[in-house]
């Protein structure tokens, strides 16, 4: 089994159909690093509710503008950095979904899963920038 896998990247077009790249590149990570089911699904649905918050809410759908995902092994840590070309939006300031005035809205969940999935969860760049850690 090949464990030395320790970076790559891809550049997505802002659109939805970009998804199943991200889909690939996962499930070829996981086969590299020797990654279990569960792991794989947690970030098969963290990265790909980033990048899906990329192209939409991000890069607003325009096809001109690309997502950048970026992947990083070290040591025992896996790092999946997604970054848009939006201006960005407050990280700080997130409804909670599990507060009643919200349970009943059909978005407002990814962040919510991508922390619950992820081991750590990090913005930058005024939130245009998010970074997904998974232990390994």
């Amino acid at each position: 089994m090949i464990t030395e896998m320790k970076h790559a990247e891809i550049e997505l077009p802002s659109h939805i159909d970009s998804m199943h790249r991200v889909e690939a590149m996962i499930d070829d990570i996981g086969t590299t690093l020797g990654l279990g089911e569960d792991i794989r699904n947690n970030m098969l649905v963290a990265v790909g509710e980033a990048v899906k918050n990329a192209i939409e809410l991000g890069n607003k759908n325009d096809v001109s503008k690309s997502v950048l995902l970026r992947v990083d092994k070290k040591d025992k840590e896996v790092v999946f950095t997604v970054k848009d070309r939006g201006t960005g939006f407050d990280f700080n300031n997130i409804p909670d979904p599990t507060d009643p005035a919200n349970i009943e809205k059909i978005t407002g969940r990814g962040i919510f899963l991508m922390k619950a999935l992820a081991d750590q969860v990090e913005f930058s760049d005024n939130g245009s920038k998010v970074a997904i850690h998974f232990s390994i």
